[in-house]
């Protein structure tokens, strides 16, 4: 079956951004020279140009660029659509006349593209790298959601899937709404995910409430903004940390907002509600459990643990607070401060545990074990750069080959954790500001809590 992305060609950034970028991916002139490998693609026939010339496309692209005066760095310099069919499916021939056809119908008439069919795995994958302005009127090609999903024989995946029936091919068929990738991948890893947490809240609140009136207004108490009235089409709802409002009939079956009616009205009846969703969709996310330390009696003394000082104090009263939130039903508005941090938890979880490990407690530490993941790494590479001249002033040799690719594995180690420590610098003074607004709320809840008293005490007293 036929799969098809889009991926975005900016400009080339500095070098720190290279280094986490893939530069193929993100630079016009790449992208053209990865997609025309012949290492790849094996043979220049399957190597198609349609509005340029197949060795001078960048040139020509950059030329239309300039024609039309959108030479000066703009944005956007190109784009890169990858079209996979399913293993065994197609030969290569009938694989690249396929996306020369593709890109023809999707692109021909207005852009220069490049298509270029690669065999170098099981799935056979053409690869179309266009222009991001078009040589007829000079206007950039605008990738949006319209323009991906289109419909049938429109947009990208509708002139792909139109392309692959008419020879036969299997497409993939859409079922049910889509996703954005992050939400599908925090569900596929099994951690959770903002509709996640809003799904969890709607469930307690309408646990607690009569009608429909009181489960917006619970919703509220725990900091939601209610976007519902006569004059609103579709009811939503936006957490303290969301971004954007999210309509309850996106969040899936039995919370739209005819089927939360329908449980707060079978909830009154005594009767269970058919548009309830399923256990299975409410299981308990898989948390990971902080590792603890086991200690013996020995000699009749026991040992304690040593106490946290600084920053890994800081680190575990954060993720205590977030335990509090994810363990049980939030007694407390304080909890709901932390809320949007659980999507983010194992982040978290792996900088506490970093630093418990190299025993980090102050901003000095950190700064010192930075330096020493550096040196490390300057002293690795520079021994990697001298074993790559032995090589090419002696030959190859096993054994240095062998030491190169050491050095290699423990330079991305170094790097990965040198990044960790960069990661935890930034998170900190969120930490530290999370960690403060919540003793500032837990100290004006007790504050409150005698006036409360108070106050229902008074009538009794007058009345007596």
């Amino acid at each position: 079956m036929a799969y098809t992305k889009i991926l975005v060609i900016h400009n080339r950034l500095d070098k720190c951004l290279n280094y986490a970028m893939n530069e193929e991916k993100t630079s016009l002139a790449a992208a053209i020279d990865y997609a025309l490998n012949r290492d790849k693609t094996e043979t220049t026939c399957f190597e198609t140009a349609i509005n340029c010339e197949l060795d001078a496309a960048y040139y020509d692209m950059l030329e239309t660029k300039r024609r039309w005066g959108k030479d000066l760095k703009p944005r956007i310099q190109g784009y890169h659509i990858i079209q996979s069919f399913a293993p065994g499916e197609v030969t290569p021939e009938q694989a690249h006349a396929v996306g020369v056809e593709f890109a023809s119908r999707l692109l021909g008439s207005r852009y220069e593209v490049i298509v270029a069919t690669h065999l170098n795995k099981a799935h056979l994958h053409c690869h179309m790298v266009f222009n991001s302005v078009s040589f007829m009127d000079g206007k950039m090609y605008r990738n949006n959601f319209r323009d991906y999903f289109g419909g049938d024989g429109v947009g990208i995946r509708g002139t792909s899937d139109a392309v692959c029936r008419e020879h036969d091919l299997s497409v993939i068929e859409p079922s049910g709404k889509g996703k954005q990738y992050s939400e599908w991948q925090a569900e596929k890893r099994g951690k959770p995910t903002m509709r996640d947490l809003i799904r969890r809240d709607i469930d307690m609140v309408l646990a607690q409430s009569f009608t429909y009136k009181s489960f917006l207004e619970g919703l509220e108490r725990l900091g939601y903004s209610v976007k519902s009235g006569p004059n609103v089409k579709y009811t939503a709802v936006r957490p303290q940390w969301g971004e954007r409002n999210i309509r309850l009939d996106s969040l899936g079956d039995g919370y739209t907002t005819e089927g939360i009616k329908a449980r707060l009205a079978s909830a009154r009846s005594g009767e269970a509600s058919s548009a309830a969703p399923t256990p299975t969709e409410q299981q308990p996310y898989p948390w990971r459990v902080l590792p603890g330390k086991r200690y013996t009696v020995q000699s009749g003394t026991t040992r304690h643990p040593q106490k946290l000082k600084g920053f890994c104090a800081l680190y575990f009263k954060y993720l205590y607070l977030l335990g509090t939130v994810r363990n049980s039903r939030p007694q407390t508005r304080a909890a709901f401060v932390l809320r949007q941090d659980l999507i983010q938890f194992d982040r978290y979880q792996q900088q506490f545990l970093y630093l418990m490990k190299n025993r980090i407690e102050t901003a000095g530490q950190l700064s010192m074990q930075y330096d020493a993941l550096q040196a490390e790494i300057d002293a690795l590479t520079d021994h990697r750069a001298d074993l790559y001249k032995q090589q090419r002033r002696y030959g190859r040799n096993d054994d240095v080959a062998a030491e190169i690719a050491g050095i290699t594995e423990r330079l991305r180690d170094l790097r990965r954790e040198l990044k960790l420590c960069v990661r935890i610098e930034g998170d900190i003074p969120k930490v530290q500001s999370r960690v403060q607004a919540v003793r500032d709320m837990e100290e004006r809840d007790r504050q409150k809590t005698p006036e409360k008293t108070k106050q229902r005490s008074a009538p009794e007293h007058s009345a007596r």
